[in-house]
């Protein structure tokens, strides 16, 4: 199952890969030669669909849980003071992404949408602390009657071009459905209440959808 942001690219390549292997195999005399080529573009073929696979995953609905919203692997927990919208202490959980993680973005939580703001910026390096700040990235905030106000921001990172946020301001959204898509690696970061307590650690590898960061203590 691939993700629809994905269909455009995905039918390209495939056409593209098809065309160029009955030109390999019609021009080029050299066995080995062919063969590498049809190899290589094999591969970077498979490389795109990996990329934009969206597999199901099963979320358990849980109003006092915040979940992952995205694949990855978690490179920080701290208190840290958000600028942008709550302009206080937060707790701060951030997923990094790879090219080859899934980068479909699902909802942490259920609740409504109550602020969705897109921001231009730089291409650093995803891992960048700086990145969060001044990287182009979209911020989402998701109200919950149990837990508050949820803060999550997708960062584009160096490779990724193009953010696609599917959050509306107003809307109701249910926990762990497709929230967006970031093209290629980059970050999601995660601000929680301060006493919310923290289900996972650093360097743990994620699951969105599906693994539970923090809940109510």
């Amino acid at each position: 199952m691939f993700h629809k942001e994905g269909y455009t690219i995905i039918v390209a390549s495939l056409a593209i890969s098809a065309i160029s292997i009955v030109l390999i195999d019609k021009y080029i005399v050299f066995p080995w030669s062919s063969k590498l080529m049809m190899i290589t573009i094999l591969v970077l073929l498979g490389l795109i669909l990996q990329f934009f696979r969206n597999p199901k995953r099963h979320t358990v609905l849980n109003n006092n849980q915040i979940i992952a919203p995205v694949d990855g692997k978690v490179v920080v927990i701290e208190e840290v003071v958000e600028n942008e919208y709550f302009k206080d202490k937060r707790r701060q959980i951030s997923i990094f992404m790879s090219p080859l993680n899934v980068h479909v973005t699902r909802y942490p939580i259920s609740g409504k949408v109550t602020f969705s703001k897109y921001h231009p910026g730089k291409y650093l390096v995803a891992w960048h602390p700086k990145s969060s700040t001044e990287n182009e990235r979209t911020t989402i905030v998701v109200t919950n009657k149990y837990v508050g106000e949820i803060l999550y921001r997708q960062v584009a990172g160096a490779l990724a071009r193009r953010i696609v946020n599917y959050a509306i301001k107003g809307e109701e959204i249910i926990q762990g459905t497709d929230a967006g898509f970031i093209k290629f690696g980059s970050r999601v970061d995660i601000f929680v209440p301060l006493d919310m307590k923290i289900t996972v650690k650093l360097d743990q590898v994620s699951r969105g959808g599906e693994t539970v960061i923090a809940e109510l203590a």
